[in-house]
């Protein structure tokens, strides 16, 4: 028995996410309120029960003042030796501010923050963070089309057995830091092929500009140290129980020296057997 529990912030993409668990085999329900968990995990565990292999339920502040019971509700499964995982889904307040315009729908905490959207997403980021802190998922969907969220849902949980997921992400820091990234490399010092007339027009995914950053002694110095900090400290993560690692490789811009070190870094990972998912956030910004 797999038992799921979903949350975090309201626009964040909780029915996308819900819709990609019930096409990969998982039991849904959607929208309870915290004080309602236990007695659902008595029923879902039930020796006479129709066991689900896998159910996910949907917690969020839909519930209205009820949800400030989940911190309680969770302590209750704990103690009683209930086994589940949390999947926490956050955005950028301004892509909740978008969404929330153009859905025209209501935010759950509106009232009690006066009828001011922006407070009423910052109230819920504060409700928020305690199980944020303590979830075994986190996804940051303010970069993500639809089709990527779903990619990201089924790579975590499709299969028996789910191994750690290793995200490697290119990014550039003129655009900001990834919300989600445990590590972050900065590999701003290697050199550059946007000076190069004739590569600044391609990315690190192309054979030159990944040869021109990758053949220099000091690329291939930083990037060996690299590989041995990963090999050192992933191990580490998955004793912790870690689920999944975001690894975060900038530059300026994120078209060039973090592409090509990015895709480096994933090749080196697969080869020693782990689970990757490799994404560029800003190759095609101009």
């Amino acid at each position: 028995m797999e038992l799921l529990i979903v949350t975090g912030q309201s626009g964040a993409g909780k029915t996308r996410v819900i819709n990609a668990l019930e096409d990969i085999g998982f039991y849904c329900v959607d929208n309870i309120p915290p004080a309602l968990l236990g007695g659902f995990a008595d029923l879902a565990y039930a020796p006479s029960a129709a066991r689900r292999d896998r159910t996910a339920i949907v917690i969020d502040a839909r519930s209205g003042k009820m949800f400030r019971e989940l911190p309680d509700a969770l302590a209750e499964l704990r103690h009683r030796h209930i086994p589940y995982r949390i999947l926490f889904l956050e955005a950028a307040s301004e892509v909740l501010l978008r969404r929330y315009k153009e859905t025209r729908r209501r935010h759950p905490l509106l009232e009690e923050c006066d009828g001011s959207l922006e407070d009423a997403i910052r109230e819920e980021r504060r409700l928020l963070m305690p199980i944020r802190q303590s979830a075994d998922y986190v996804i940051d969907t303010t970069s993500l089309s639809p089709s990527q969220l779903r990619g990201r849902i089924v790579s975590i949980f499709e299969g028996d057995i789910v191994p750690m997921l290793i995200s490697c992400l290119s990014f550039g820091f003129r655009n900001g830091l990834p919300h989600d990234a445990d590590l972050v490399f900065d590999v701003r010092c290697l050199p550059n092929p946007y000076y190069v007339p004739e590569l600044k027009e391609h990315d690190g995914t192309e054979k030159a500009v990944y040869d021109y950053v990758m053949d220099s002694p000091e690329s291939h110095e930083m990037v060996q140290k690299l590989e041995e900090l990963l090999a050192f400290s992933i191990p580490l993560y998955q004793r912790e129980g870690k689920s999944q690692l975001v690894i975060a490789v900038g530059c300026t811009g994120g078209r060039h020296r973090s592409v090509a070190v990015a895709c480096r870094l994933a090749a080196h990972l697969r080869q020693l057997g782990y689970k990757i998912e490799l994404s560029h956030r800003d190759k095609d910004r101009r």
